[in-house]
């Protein structure tokens, strides 16, 4: 064990590791190249804003304090994060990557890990809660603070678990035919774990909200319908885009797995799928915020501000700051679908109807 952690620092083991797994190393910064990699950054720079947007909307607002716009939040936090690792793994790749230590590739890669992991695992957080929340068939109760802090903090502790796996010792140095053709200093066997548990992670989630469209159709048919017709409609878009985004990333890593070295040239191409599941932590705002009416115009709120004028004219319409606040009624399909009746009573003094 101690020989393996001795090779974290040499300077020569990642480029005899990419000697042995790659054709071609490919060091020289290509225009084509250059112009792929200012574009990821600038998506990653997008990511960040518009995440950025999201945290600063649900913290200056007292209204979304609720449990289901903090979970909002963290994916939020997530996605922020991942596209922060996305840029730093950017600017790390190409010619930079042979002069990197075993311990810096693995903090490279790791950090990116982790933050997609935790996005992921926002996710399926998201879909257990709701489960939880709709299946009892109630509103949240006093443990509600307990069980949201125990699934943030279960999301966040298994992603650094997973992510930090590979620097804890489970990789191939010192076992090149063990590596992966992808990412030439983890093992093949990390590799096709962590395709799994992802795997595994998309049927939960679908799983999840089968039965929870279960669950609103069975109950109360009569008034639910429209309830259930805008949290299928959110549903549905949010799996589609995981799907899309995720399963090319899924499919090169199930292919590096099963290729010995050499044997699959797309591989060496997998760096445009990696790039292309990104795009799933910029569409996740879009598709659990933007189709909240005043969640979005909370998050419209600072950008509304930078224009000429109209802080002055806002003010004078809406008075003070406090009142520009607006109430969380179910004015759109995501508040619909979440907001859920529990009994006739509630449903004629809410405005769900």
């Amino acid at each position: 064990m101690g020989s393996l952690y001795s090779e974290y620092l040499n300077p020569n083991k990642v480029q005899e590791h990419y000697n042995y797994t790659k054709e071609t190393l490919e060091t020289q910064e290509t225009t084509s190249r250059q112009v792929a990699s200012a574009f990821i950054v600038i998506l990653c720079c997008a990511i960040v804003v518009e995440n950025l947007l999201v945290l600063i909307a649900v913290a200056r607002n007292s209204k979304f304090h609720s449990a289901m716009y903090l979970f909002l939040g963290n994916l939020a936090a997530s996605d922020l994060l991942a596209g922060m690792a996305f840029v730093a793994n950017t600017l790390l790749s190409g010619s930079v990557t042979l002069r990197l230590t075993p311990v810096q590739w693995f903090a490279r890669e790791g950090s990116a890990f982790i933050t997609l992991s935790a996005s992921v695992f926002s996710l399926l957080a998201i879909a257990i809660e709701r489960h939880v929340a709709i299946a009892k068939v109630k509103l949240y109760g006093s443990d509600k603070s307990c069980r949201m802090l125990l699934l943030i903090g279960a999301s966040w502790l298994i992603s650094l678990v997973l992510g930090g796996l590979p620097i804890l010792g489970w990789n191939c140095l010192g076992h090149l035919e063990a590596c992966s053709t992808v990412l030439p200093l983890y093992a093949k066997h990390y590799v096709l774990c962590v395709v799994t548990i992802f795997s595994i992670i998309l049927l939960a989630i679908v799983a999840l909200y089968v039965r929870i469209y279960c669950v609103v159709r069975s109950s109360h048919a009569d008034v639910a319908a429209p309830q259930t017709l805008a949290l299928l409609k959110t549903v549905t878009i949010v799996l589609g885009v995981f799907i899309v985004c995720w399963l090319p990333a899924f499919s090169i890593l199930l292919l590096d797995y099963a290729c010995p070295v050499h044997s699959c040239p797309i591989l060496y191409k997998a760096h445009y799928f990696f790039a292309f599941s990104t795009l799933n932590s910029l569409l996740n705002p879009v598709i659990y915020t933007w189709r909240s009416r005043d969640l979005r115009r909370e998050v419209l709120r600072p950008l509304q501000c930078c224009r000429p004028g109209v802080g002055v004219q806002g003010r004078r319409r809406g008075g003070t700051p406090g009142h520009h606040l607006l109430p969380l009624r179910s004015s759109s399909s995501l508040e619909r679908g979440m907001h859920m009746p529990t009994s006739p009573t509630f449903l004629e003094g809410n405005t769900v109807v």
